[in-house]
Formats: structure tokens, sequence, C-alpha cells
């Protein structure tokens, strides 16, 4: 996979729109096959020898070894012949990304930082953020698109990172893979202990959420052949129904989510009024509020059972007035949609402060009584620097000596 680079868009008074990526993929000697396509991988077969009548029934075998089964070595593949798993062992891997470091909350959230191979061989590798955030009955991952962030929304950390690359299928899925491996979520396994996993029998990873690092719309083909393989029934097999996909405001690429990958949608709203989330989410001068919710009224699939939840990070001072409460109830009439409050998560250099709690629950109070479901999710992981993108800034700022512990605290085998 060859990624685009992206043109740096420079907006008035200064600010930047989107950034130019520095790096494209460049795939290793031997591929790993986690995140292909049935497609893909059948003509990954063809390359080691095996017959076209015969590669269905082999994606199959491979498809159920892969994502139900969860092996990582083809020698696990015992339904599969001696000589084809050679043959797949010389040109191949299982491989998924290497976990770098895995801090555990308080609250049972678990944030894993991942490496990735760079452009150019024997520089710095790149790392990505993944955050496992269980709840009752349920567990969500948060899963990241990007190595750092098409965008500059001034509230993010992410955003304050350079754009390096785009993450390819195979390091999407891969995050999901890294989650059930290190949590035990696959047939035979056990949760670590002491883990916070769903307890009535299922699977512990129970919805996925693209809302990690990046902005995924940005990077609309992967994203798209990553959740396909995700959805899958024969393998792993979470309802598109169970994954968010969370956009600033990528207008063009909101009725393609739809049409060609048909997940829940997130909104990254944050602001009713252009000029101040011209500041907040400097995108919207390239696609300003209203065209950015005539693509929400239009978004396929769009129903009272599949709303659109409008996330609404609350930034004391900034955002979260009564005035505010009552445009964005006015600004969101006509749409079936969730208003999602958010806490603000902060992070070291940031301008902004969290909304105080009974300003929060007022802002809240006022939507529910618009008719507007309007929960405020809940801080996870503060004391695991569970905002995105902080695991990462953080372990950049790390000595060697820092480094290396911090490596053997990631619980590797």
């Amino acid at each position: 996979m060859t990624t685009i680079r992206q043109t740096t868009t420079e907006a008035p008074r200064g600010f930047v729109l989107e950034k130019t990526a520095l790096e494209v993929y460049v795939p290793p000697a031997k591929p790993s096959l986690v995140g292909l396509s049935r497609a893909a991988l059948a003509d990954a077969l063809g390359t080691v020898g095996v017959a076209e009548k015969q590669r269905k029934m082999r994606v199959a075998q491979l498809w159920n070894w892969i994502y139900v089964r969860g092996v990582t070595r083809f020698d696990q593949m015992t339904s599969v012949s001696k000589d084809l798993r050679s043959a797949l062992d010389g040109h191949f891997t299982l491989d998924r990304p290497e976990v770098v470091a895995e801090q555990v909350s308080v609250d049972g959230t678990r944030k894993w930082l991942l490496r990735l191979p760079g452009e150019h061989a024997g520089e710095r590798p790149h790392e990505v953020e993944c955050v496992y955030i269980p709840e009752s009955g349920r567990a969500t991952l948060c899963v990241s698109s990007q190595v750092g962030c098409t965008l500059t929304c001034s509230f993010c950390h992410t955003g304050t990172q350079r754009l390096v690359r785009n993450l390819t299928p195979g390091e999407i899925v891969g995050q999901v893979m890294v989650a059930r491996d290190r949590l035990g979520d696959w047939p035979g396994a056990t949760a670590p202990e002491g883990a916070i996993v769903p307890t009535d029998g299922g699977r512990f990873v129970t919805n996925i959420v693209m809302m990690g690092m990046g902005e995924p719309l940005y990077n609309f083909d992967a994203v798209r052949d990553a959740l396909l393989v995700v959805q899958d029934g024969d393998g792993i097999g979470i309802s598109r129904r169970r994954i968010t996909l969370s956009t600033s405001g990528v207008v063009p690429n909101i009725k393609r989510a739809g049409d060609e990958i048909g997940v829940m949608l997130a909104i990254s709203l944050h602001a009713v009024r252009d000029e101040l989330r011209n500041e907040l989410v400097p995108l919207n001068r390239k696609y300003p509020i209203r065209e950015l919710l005539d693509a929400c009224r239009n978004y396929p699939g769009l129903t009272n059972a599949r709303r659109i939840t409008f996330e609404y990070v609350m930034l004391k001072g900034v955002n979260d007035s009564m005035a505010d409460a009552k445009a964005l109830v006015k600004l969101l009439k006509g749409i079936p949609a969730k208003i999602n409050l958010i806490p603000f998560n902060p992070w070291p250099g940031s301008k902004y402060e969290c909304s105080d709690w009974d300003q929060i629950e007022q802002f809240s109070e006022y939507i529910f009584n618009a008719g507007y479901s309007s929960p405020v999710r809940t801080p996870r992981g503060r004391d695991i620097l569970a905002a995105c993108g902080q695991l990462k800034s953080q372990t950049e700022k790390l000595s060697a000596r820092e480094r290396i512990a911090l490596r053997a605290m990631a619980m590797t085998d």
C-alpha cells in the first residue's frame, strides 16, 4: 500500500488546516496477512502456489485461524497442510504491531503504545496508541488511523503532533488483534489477573470506535478496508452498529463512509458558531458548520435507531454557556442525534480547562429536556495519560534508560 502525500492548506491568520504526510508506508520483506481482505488473501495464496480452484477454501481456513482463533504462527494451523504452512511461513507472517508499553488505570482502562515501521530503514520507528475502555456489559476499543494527525484541532493533543503517515488496513486491524491478545479474548485464553472485562461470557472487545490518533476520513480507503475485515461475520464479527467512526468534518467522505462502510457516525463538533469552531477545529474554515450538518442530514441509513453522535468537549468559559446549549439544540433540529458531552481531559501545555461540573450538568439537563440523549462521558484513565497522544508524547521525551524501563513494563511474552 502507498499513501498519498497530502497538501498543507493554509488558512487566514496563519492557521494550518491540513498537514503534509512526511512518509509513506514501505512493506517489509515478509508482510503480515493480518488485515488483508479475502480477495487479497486469495492473491497471497496464489503467490505461494495454491491453485485458483482451491483458494476460496484455503482463505476460509486461514480466516478462521487468524480471526476466530487468534493464532500468531502458521504452525498452529493444524488443519492446514504442512507444505502450505511452510510455504506461508517462508513468505508471510501473522505479526501485529509491536507493544512498546502497556498502562493500566485504576478504573480498568488499558492503553497500549504500539510501534510501527518507518519509511527509512535504520531511522526511529513510529508509535501510535490504542485504548481499551471496559464498562458494565460492554467494552470499547479506541483505535488510531494515522501516525499523528492531518488536522490541527486546538484542544486535541494529537493535533499538536506531526502527520507522519497513514496506517495500513493491517495496522488498523492489528490494533484489534493486539487488544484481544493482551486481554486473552480468544477461545481457550483467559484475561490477565485483575483485568476488568465483561463478565457475561461474551467477548471482551465488543465495540470499536475510530476515535484514536488521526482523522479517519483522511485515510479513507485503509479505514474502510480494515473495518470491513472487522465486521466480517465469519471472523472478528463486530457488527457495524457497534462500530463508530468519528470525524472532524471531512464533508466529501461522510456519504462515502455511509455507503461503503455503513458504520455509526460521530461528528467532532465542539462549537455552535463558525467563528469559534474555526479556532477549535480549523478544518471548519474549509467545511463550515452548515455544510457539515447538510452532510449529516443526508448520511445513508440515518434513522432514529441509527442516530449520529455529536461530540462536544466541555471547555470552561469557551463553549459551555447556556446560550451555547440553546444554540446547539436549535442547530441540530431535525437530525436524529445523540449529544455526547465530554469533560476536557487536560494535557500539558493546553490553554484550555475543563468546565465546572455544575455547568456540565446544567448544560446536559437543558439538552435532555429538549429531547436529546445527552450523556456525559465519564473521564477515564486520567492516571495513565488517556487523552489521545499523551503516552506517545511522554515517551518521546524519555531518556534511553527510561525507555528501556518503560519497555520492560510492557509485559511482553
